[in-house]
């Protein structure tokens, strides 16, 4: 196969940050990308309707002229959450789901929730209007190890979450484990989830390759081979359940390089060269686009894009860096290697 067309496709997690950062990758995204579930966790973070308009004016403001785009919002879940302006964010096409961080799991993510008995209300209405809840799905227990937290969390807060909400809309968000992928299957199709480019790629021993490669280090971290080859199955199956989101989490350089570097991959420049990389090399570019244009709209109970986006089969090189204002830089996901696919 030479070329391959498929239906536009969606990132259904991604983080733009804001401010300059904000200028310098999301046009990565719109580029590849129809729509796109922008992630809350800015400092202060997205808790209201007036913030999350006036965020995705942000976005928008700095996409070429003329983009096709759409940033779709989410709510930060707090202890304190706003119930009524949840439901009404949704109702009016502000908020398309509310994003749940376990407390300090991961970037910005300390005024996450505590404890979900404070919430339930929430939780509930949600249930109700059918607003699906994105989950970071590890623990934060420090007795727990980092490479089992997204396990624990599946035993501990999502299996009875879903046992006292069993309508509710949950994606589970970058799995990382078989444990994951077995999970979401066995509770389909309320569960669904988000599989990235770089969890497809890395296993735990390649952010060791050669010394400690700060670039690869993420939450959640890469696990062993074995889960690595059980997320490659699952996304590239077809299953309904199973959808595109890159994570991308892009860092300045230096704070990724430093005593205590920052976690997170930043995919967007060449994220779904990458992905039909994966695929191809599964035997399973058939699949590709249920995985990145069908799956994830069905899920959120949106409709599928009119256009279409064609893929070459082509050397494309990553760059090496890409700078953004102050004299700082970003790293891709791969940067300076080549992959073997690329857009048309």
């Amino acid at each position: 196969m030479k070329t391959l067309t498929i239906r536009k496709p969606d990132d259904w997690h991604v983080h733009f940050r804001d401010g300059e950062m904000l200028g310098a990758v999301a046009p990565y995204t719109a580029r590849q990308f129809a729509r796109a579930v922008v992630m809350p966790n800015l400092v202060p973070p997205v808790t209201t309707v007036k913030e999350a308009e006036a965020y995705r004016a942000r976005i928008m403001a700095v996409l070429p002229s003329g983009t096709e785009f759409t940033p779709l919002m989410t709510y930060y879940l707090t202890d304190q959450a706003n119930g009524g302006e949840i439901a009404a964010g949704y109702r009016d096409d502000i908020f398309a789901a509310v994003k749940m961080y376990p407390a300090n799991a991961t970037t910005n993510s300390a005024g996450g929730v505590t404890d979900l008995v404070g919430v339930a209300p929430v939780l509930e209405q949600m249930q109700d209007i059918g607003m699906p809840l994105l989950v970071h799905g590890e623990v934060t227990d420090p007795e727990v190890d980092i490479f089992d937290r997204e396990a624990v969390f599946i035993d501990r807060v999502l299996t009875p979450l879903l046992a006292d909400f069993p309508g509710l809309k949950v994606v589970l968000e970058h799995i990382t484990t078989a444990d994951a992928v077995d999970f979401v299957r066995a509770n389909a199709p309320n569960l669904g989830a988000t599989v990235t480019a770089h969890h497809l790629v890395l296993n735990r021993s390649h952010i060791f390759e050669g010394g400690i490669r700060p670039h690869r280090y993420c939450l959640p971290v890469a696990k062993r081979e074995h889960h690595r080859l059980a997320l490659r199955q699952a996304a590239t199956s077809g299953e309904a359940s199973f959808f595109l989101g890159t994570d991308s989490a892009p860092h300045m350089a230096s704070l990724k390089e430093a005593a205590c570097g920052c976690a997170g991959v930043f995919t967007a420049p060449n994220a779904l060269e990458v992905y039909a990389q994966v695929f191809d090399e599964e035997g399973a570019l058939n699949h590709l686009e249920a995985f990145a244009s069908v799956n994830g709209a069905k899920f959120y109970g949106l409709p599928l894009n009119e256009g279409t986006l064609t893929l070459a089969k082509k050397s494309t090189v990553i760059d090496e860096t890409i700078p953004i204002q102050g004299g700082e830089s970003l790293h891709p996901f791969q940067a300076g290697s080549a992959v073997s696919w690329g857009l048309e």
